[in-house]
């Protein structure tokens, strides 16, 4: 469970994995080693010493700190069956959208006074047009933060729940997503 749009984007795209990707820390060093090309780039990637990786990949050092581990397995994932994600992603923006599942306190502006839309702890779970899984794919793949993430959901959000797609509530102006318990994107 995770409240980062980034991170809830990168666990729905592992969704879509064929196969597992690599558990043990020297079989994940000598992957990262495969994919970076040097021991010295792995060590940069991770934020740990050439001589550390050197040991995993030669099998001296089998446990890492929870840290490193954590790190590593994020790296890994990161990198795991690149063609597989770019499949799942064309799809998702293509034909088969994305559904989003937030708890959060959403609510918008430019609503009348009197709305029922003012901001309040929701559960949602929507299944946008495909255009907005391609704007969220993109904006992440472009490296754009985490608010940048959170606005392009709010728009999605607000085109399919709160306007309904454009047939109620045309005067909302923003979606707000706030104080968010969880979320979570699946293709």
């Amino acid at each position: 469970m995770t409240t980062e749009f980034g991170d809830s984007l990168d666990q729905a795209m592992q969704k879509a994995f064929t196969r597992p990707a690599p558990k043990g820390a020297g079989t994940q060093m000598r992957y990262l080693v495969k994919q970076l090309k040097k021991t010295k780039s792995v060590a940069e990637a991770l934020g740990s010493s050439q001589r550390q990786v050197e040991r995993y990949v030669a099998g001296q050092a089998k446990k890492p700190r929870a840290d490193l581990a954590t790190r590593l397995e994020r790296e890994v994932k990161k990198r795991w069956q690149p063609q597989i994600r770019v499949k799942a992603r064309e799809k998702a923006a293509t034909t088969g959208g994305i559904v989003i599942d937030v708890h959060a306190r959403l609510g918008c502006t430019g609503a009348p006074m009197d709305s029922t839309d003012e901001a309040r702890l929701r559960h949602l779970t929507v299944a946008p047009p495909p255009q907005h899984a391609a704007r969220l794919f993109d904006a992440q793949q472009q490296g754009v933060n985490e608010n940048t993430l959170r606005r392009l959901t709010a728009e999605a959000l607000k085109e399919v729940y709160f306007q309904d797609g454009g047939r109620r509530a045309g005067s909302f102006e923003e979606v707000q997503i706030n104080d968010v318990l969880d979320l979570e994107f699946d293709l």
